[in-house]
């Protein structure tokens, strides 16, 4: 099922075109990944989802319904420009902010407290934000955009400026919203985490979108049909009619190979050509990782508009 969807928006900004009828589908109890370079159109994306700002043409629909302004209060944004008062107390800041989105003040508290405890930041709730290090002001930022629990939550460079132990909570936090059936959309420059994490994404280049799909069938339509294979001695193997040897190593007495594929044969016929002189050790097909296919399709769309 569609939780969110966004059908052909445009929007423009005096002369640039910052979405040109955009149109993705979000599944219910997913995490989507919208990823793209630096102005691409995502943070317009987002705002127009949000209702920061609105598109010029095009619709937003959530749960099949178009969106609404009290829609607000089913969607949590993580913005990647945190936007915390460095002056003011940790815990009334996020007792306000819990309050603006629907909550009273008992019951604010209530889960402002469960969160904090959760997250080992209990210590500060009345230390200014401006005494805490970043990635605890970032951990307060987190509770205070789910705090309200929406079924849509939008996480923009949410692991930005974490170390790696709370960058691992912090995605395992989001791994268990999704199990608790929330809808995610996370944006990110970070292609490990996308493979890590989503199922499906979109690949926003110069205000369109350029990819999209299942993270594993996006990575399969990619591949080049090339294999590594280590074998348990000197390589007995040479190219033919159905495979091409682009590189080998001989390392302590076994054989590294890298092979291309030329025809249209299985992988099991390929590996029992190559088995057929030979003891092999590992037989592996590459697939390009979402970093490679990101770097080669915003490339491709660079030149085309060259």
């Amino acid at each position: 099922m569609v939780f969110l969807e966004t059908r052909d928006v445009v929007k423009q900004y005096a002369n640039h075109l910052a979405l040109d009828k955009v149109s993705i589908q979000v599944p219910q109890g997913e995490i989507f990944g919208l990823l793209g370079p630096n102005g691409a159109g995502k943070t317009t994306l987002i705002r127009i989802i949000n209702q920061i700002t609105a598109p010029d043409s095009g619709s937003v629909l959530l749960n099949g319904e178009m969106l609404n302004a009290k829609d607000i209060y089913n969607i949590g944004y993580l913005p990647e420009e945190r936007g915390l008062y460095k002056k003011m107390k940790v815990g009334e800041q996020a007792i306000y902010l819990a309050r603006l989105k629907g909550l009273s003040k008992q019951e604010a508290i209530r889960r402002l407290k469960s969160w904090f405890e959760k997250f080992e930041i209990m210590a500060w709730w009345d230390k200014k934000l401006e005494e805490l290090s970043k990635g605890m002001q970032q951990k307060v930022q987190f509770v205070i955009t789910l705090i309200h629990d929406p079924e849509l939550l939008i996480f923009d460079e949410p692991f930005s400026g974490f170390d790696p132990i709370n960058a691992e909570l912090l995605k395992n936090e989001i791994l268990e919203l999704k199990a608790r059936g929330k809808t995610i959309i996370f944006s990110t420059h970070n292609m490990a985490s996308v493979e890590e994490i989503c199922d499906d994404i979109a690949l926003v280049d110069k205000s369109r979108i350029v990819l999209s799909g299942s993270v594993a069938d996006v990575r399969m339509r990619h591949k080049t049909n090339i294999f590594s294979v280590k074998i348990a001695s000197q390589s007995n193997v040479s190219s033919g009619e159905d495979f091409e040897i682009i590189d080998t190593k001989e390392i302590q007495g076994q054989s590294i190979l890298r092979i291309r594929k030329l025809r249209e044969v299985s992988n099991s016929t390929l590996l029992t050509m190559l088995a057929a002189h030979n003891e092999i050790i590992s037989f592996e097909e590459e697939i390009p990782s979402m970093n490679d296919i990101f770097i080669s399709t915003v490339s491709k769309t660079t030149k085309s508009h060259e």
